[in-house]
């Protein structure tokens, strides 16, 4: 480690507006550069920045953008890179299932560990410090082949990135409720990194079985993350009928509803409506753009005429917090991906027409708390660790293009791209 990856001070650096106080100053419509004074691995301050003469140990970002450690919520490690060894998959949702159902035949812990650990590796060099991957839970009873393995890669990983392990159970198995009593007691007995979570359709639709789920896993003080009408289906009951049981039941930890795609199938006073209940309910949504864009409304030799994006302008309205995340990254559901949210990110700007990405929508791929128990508040930087990515060659305006080169700081350390544009001439030049 030397003296030019450990910066004590990030001087002239462009954050978002979400991540600043409301008395900010501001000049042309757009805040001031910031100041970023780090000590022993944390934040010690972020203040506007002023004129003060150059001082040893600072980086000169010169507007570079910068962002906390980023979090990638909804990821499927048990399936990825498994593409390249499938002969067929037959567009669209199911056809995906179908040929990952047959592959899992191949799965063994050597299998899963292998592909695992380079998402993990992946995501560790994009500079995610919270990933959260869903786990095939086909059977009642035994545990799944990925789950020990996945969970060993969550203690192996522990110092480098926060890694949570999702049970994906088919709803309609928990048609009995000692079912769901006997996943919640498995996911309990992991670990605090341990969600109870669920897959819940059209197709399999019984709002009993859900509330099994949700009883079973408040029973044993257990977070929830489900798959929810991940389809065009206008008549999708998922998303209501999770806002609703969990109002009765007085809910107490956090649900994760994914994709809720059939939002945006619905005509619109019937959408609305559901995100009001929603925003009554612990719930945070996680969006999927780049895979429910390419599975949602596919056939073979057709363009597709919908698309699968929820209603995310709409959910922010209301107070819902909303994250995006990559989903499945080269596995049948989906043959493209790094394990970069970013590139989702850039999805999600087009789809969504969203207006300035990095100042209002960026928030979307940092908070973590979003993920956690209670009501979301402001986010400050100010004594958090010290795991910042930098984009030396992003423009706020243009944000998240050029984003590809990045320097990564964790607990204040530089990984990644050399900062060597960052630092005075006559560091740079030794560095």
């Amino acid at each position: 480690m030397t003296a030019h990856s450990t910066p004590a001070v990030l001087r002239h650096a462009r954050l978002p507006a979400w991540l600043l106080a409301e008395d900010w100053p501001h000049t042309d419509g757009r805040p001031v550069l910031a100041r970023i004074e780090l000590a022993q691995g944390r934040v010690r301050s972020v203040t506007p920045e002023d004129d003060r003469a150059p001082e040893p140990g600072a980086w000169h970002l010169y507007g570079a953008l910068v962002l906390p450690g980023l979090v990638d919520a909804h990821v499927h490690l048990d399936k990825t890179f498994t593409l390249a060894r499938i002969p067929e998959v037959q567009p669209g949702l199911l056809g995906a299932i179908e040929a990952s159902v047959a592959d899992m035949a191949r799965w063994t812990p050597e299998d899963i560990h292998a592909r695992a650990s380079q998402g993990l590796q992946w995501a560790w060099e994009a500079g995610t410090t919270l990933l959260r991957t869903h786990v095939n839970w086909p059977e009642i009873g035994p545990l799944p082949c990925a789950w020990p393995v996945l969970d060993r890669l969550a203690h192996d990983w522990a110092d480098r990135l926060a890694l949570q392990l999702v049970s994906l159970t088919k709803l309609d198995s928990f048609a009995d409720p000692a079912a769901a009593r006997t996943v919640a007691a498995q996911v309990k007995a992991t670990g605090p990194h341990a969600l109870m979570g669920g897959f819940v359709h059209s197709t399999n639709w019984d709002a009993q079985a859900l509330r099994h789920l949700l009883e079973a896993a408040q029973a044993r003080d257990l977070d929830v993350d489900l798959h929810v009408d991940e389809e065009l289906h206008a008549e999708a009951e998922g998303l209501l009928g999770t806002a609703r049981i969990a109002r009765e039941l007085g809910f107490a930890g956090r649900i994760v509803c994914g994709h809720v795609c059939a939002l945006a199938a619905m005509p619109e006073s019937r959408a609305l409506a559901i995100l009001d209940e929603v925003a009554r309910a612990p719930i945070t949504l996680v969006s999927l753009p780049i895979t429910n864009l390419l599975l949602q409304d596919a056939r073979t030799g057709r363009t597709p005429r919908q698309r699968g994006l929820t209603l995310v302008k709409e959910a922010r309205a209301r107070g819902i917090p909303l994250l995006f995340a990559s989903d499945n990254v080269q596995d049948p559901f989906c043959p493209v991906g790094s394990y970069d949210p970013l590139e989702g990110m850039a999805a999600a700007v087009l789809a969504g027409q969203l207006d300035a990405p990095f100042d209002r929508w960026s928030d979307t791929l940092c908070r973590a708390d979003f993920l956690a128990r209670g009501t979301p508040g402001p986010t400050r930087l100010q004594g958090q660790p010290a795991d910042l990515l930098i984009f030396p060659q992003a423009d706020a305006s243009a944000w998240p293009s050029r984003t590809s080169l990045r320097v990564v700081l964790r607990t204040g350390v530089a990984h990644g791209a050399a900062p060597t544009a960052f630092l005075p001439p006559r560091a740079a030049a030794t560095a």
